[in-house]
């Protein structure tokens, strides 16, 4: 198994056995950039794992952003047909990988796996690294575009827990919600992507940095990090997570995932969604864990 295992993170050696195995996962390239939306594709047609097919994180993996924030959930019928045309079938492994490097280039694979979980598929795993680790590994890549034979993937919505902006709330009343981003956001001291600075009451802010919670960090050195803000860091307790719109965020649940958090839950809308009803209160400045 690959997404059914405890650690959802699949390194390039382990990967490039498997692509020339009897039965090769499906790979789905989801590189994206926020501030250039055209590069994932550009990307892509420069080279790419051989077989992978690329989809576009905001426009076939994410619905159209509007009152939901900036990157709601999909329509399940349309995402059902978007993962079917890229080949993938029900049951099947899927490996999704992004550009790996540097930060931003870290999160959209973080998301699409997530994307995938919630609608039901199991086999999801995330390649280490990215496109870079396996460049940097010594395999091969194409700039060929494979015409992939179509699936019968079905999209089961609710395989992870979602937060609505009420149940968010709720959660930071409890000192159990995770703002992870970048602190002066947080803070409300900068916002150079939404129209409202500040962060919504009660939650606790810890940023969705690839040293403090991707890449491959251990376990044990997640779980620290999240007892390092949380009074009660308890895997089995409730625990919110949200970031802008739910990219960055998804991220920090990769790793979450991999700590034991098997139950956190993303506020999918995100800051860009919480803003959209000016009734909700905004918190400026810091917060300690309740």
């Amino acid at each position: 198994m690959l997404g059914g295992v405890a650690d959802p993170l699949l390194d390039p050696a382990r990967l490039a056995a498997l692509v020339t195995g009897a039965s090769p996962p499906t790979l789905l390239d989801v590189r994206w950039r926020l501030a250039s939306p055209a590069a994932g594709a550009e990307e892509y047609a420069a080279g790419h794992l051989p077989g992978a097919v690329f989809l576009d994180l905001d426009t076939q993996l994410c619905g159209p952003p509007g009152r939901g924030g900036r990157h709601p959930l999909p329509d399940p019928h349309r995402l059902e047909a978007v993962l079917r045309a890229a080949g993938v079938r029900d049951g099947a492994s899927v490996v999704v990988y992004d550009a790996g490097g540097d930060e931003p280039g870290r999160q959209s694979a973080a998301r699409a796996w997530w994307t995938l979980r919630w609608a039901g598929l199991t086999e999801v795993s995330v390649l280490d690294g990215g496109y870079a680790g396996w460049v940097a590994a010594g395999h091969p890549t194409s700039t060929g575009t494979p015409v992939p034979e179509v699936g019968d993937v079905r999209v089961r919505p609710g395989g992870l827990p979602t937060l609505d902006a009420d149940q968010a709330a709720a959660l930071a009343a409890r000192g159990r919600l995770l703002d992870v981003r970048a602190a002066a956001r947080y803070r409300g001291e900068s916002e150079p992507v939404d129209p409202v600075a500040g962060h919504i009451p009660g939650a606790v802010n810890l940023p969705a940095s690839p040293q403090l919670l991707g890449g491959a960090s251990a376990p044990a050195e997640i779980r620290a990090a999240v007892g390092e803000v949380l009074a009660d860091p308890d895997p089995a307790q409730p625990l919110g997570v949200y970031c802008g719109s739910g990219v960055s965020a998804a991220h920090t649940l990769l790793a979450l995932h991999r700590a034991g958090f098997s139950q956190a839950a993303l506020y999918v809308g995100s800051w860009s969604h919480w803003i959209t009803d000016p009734d909700r209160p905004v918190a400026k400045g810091e917060e300690a864990a309740a």
